[in-house]
């Protein structure tokens, strides 16, 4: 709720503070970036040190904090900053936490878990932005609107501190590990990471459809976030049905996930109305795994002691290949919208046989 609310205003509040659209543009881009390149470092620290709450803690610090201190700056230069400083925190606390999680949803199945986690969050970043929208609405003011955001801040950290209090060995929740060497990755994570590389390379981020919308006119401008709502509340609903699904079934619900996503981009590029409604819907649905089923993936394949090395591994390698595959379906957007839906499709379509493989050699230990 703190962070989601704070990203639908900080646009327009870094062009009030004097910033230019490349200024914009180059932030957004970079502080995703920096965001996963960090997570390896942060899970590894975790593990290293066992310290996986401090970690965690730590980065909900810097990620919740530095929203709220937005209203405070004078210059688009320090709200920047307190942007990076967002991300970073976001980076530190993702990969610990993560492996958290996975500890504690061993025995109710982590598929579960993590959906249950990935519906929450698509809960926040839902009805945060309505109440930015409120403030915004009966006083315009957007220091107002990330100063309200304090409140959500301190509640968060408030349950964070709570919940290492009650449990302050988060590894004594797992009842058993993989039999996996604790030296190092399984070959099978690896070929996980290169098939969920493509799925990020090849899945275009919102900004770049909601430009294609906007530019081409099918989308009148008031449905486009209309479109957008409606993929995250696919998103969180998604996950739950995935994350069930994948505790009973295993990696064949991924690979069908996956599947089921790749069209979004001929749907959304090339359609009418309905076609792009329908995408945004596929698009939402391959969100939703990203966030639920690739993620239960990571854990089943990963031994305790590399948990947090593994989820750093993992959101690193995405966020680098979602990174470059946004920046040359940006390029191939420019040249030529056919080129773009092919290569979405095509790198997509390369993971399935990857997912299979990977089923394949799963099956046999």
């Amino acid at each position: 709720m703190t962070y989601e609310s704070a990203r639908s205003i900080t646009g327009p509040f870094l062009a009030l503070l004097g910033a230019s659209a490349a200024v914009v543009g180059v932030t957004a881009g970079l502080g995703e970036l920096l965001g996963y390149a960090l997570r390896f470092i942060s899970g590894r620290i975790a593990d290293r040190t066992g310290q996986y709450w401090a970690v965690t803690i730590f980065g909900y610090l810097l990620n919740l904090m530095a929203v709220p201190a937005l209203a405070l700056v004078g210059n688009w230069q320090l709200a920047v900053s307190l942007m990076f400083l967002e991300r970073i925190g976001k980076a530190m606390r993702n990969p610990p936490r993560d492996a958290m999680l996975s500890f504690a949803s061993e025995r109710m199945g982590r598929g579960w878990g993590f959906a249950l986690h990935e519906a929450m969050d698509q809960a926040g970043a839902t009805f945060g932005p309505l109440i930015v929208a409120v403030v915004m609405y009966f006083r315009n003011d957007y220091r107002l609107s990330f100063a309200v955001l304090l409140v959500p801040a301190i509640i968060s950290l408030g349950v964070l501190i709570l919940a290492r209090k009650l449990y302050p060995q988060p590894k004594d929740l797992e009842s058993k590990t993989p039999k996996l060497d604790t030296h190092g990755f399984d070959r099978p994570l690896w070929l996980y990471l290169a098939a969920t590389a493509c799925i990020a390379a090849g899945f275009a981020d919102y900004p770049l459809i909601a430009y294609h919308f906007s530019k081409s006119g099918i989308i009148k401008p008031e449905w486009i976030p209309i479109l957008y709502t409606i993929a995250m509340a696919v998103d969180g609903l998604a996950a739950l049905a995935l994350g069930r699904l994948f505790d009973r079934m295993g990696m064949i619900v991924l690979i069908g996930a996956a599947a089921i996503a790749i069209p979004f981009a001929p749907l959304v590029f090339f359609g009418g109305f309905f076609a792009c409604l329908a995408g945004a819907i596929l698009w939402g649905i391959g969100m939703g795994a990203q966030e639920s089923v690739m993620k239960a993936a990571v854990a089943n394949m990963s031994p305790a002691k590399l948990r947090g090395t593994a989820f750093g591994t993992f959101n690193m390698s995405f966020g680098i290949f979602w990174f470059l595959g946004s920046a040359l379906m940006g390029i191939l957007y420019d040249y030529s919208v056919t080129a773009l839906v092919v290569f979405s499709v095509v790198i997509q379509l390369i993971s399935l046989p990857l997912f299979c493989i990977l089923t394949y050699i799963l099956a046999r230990k």
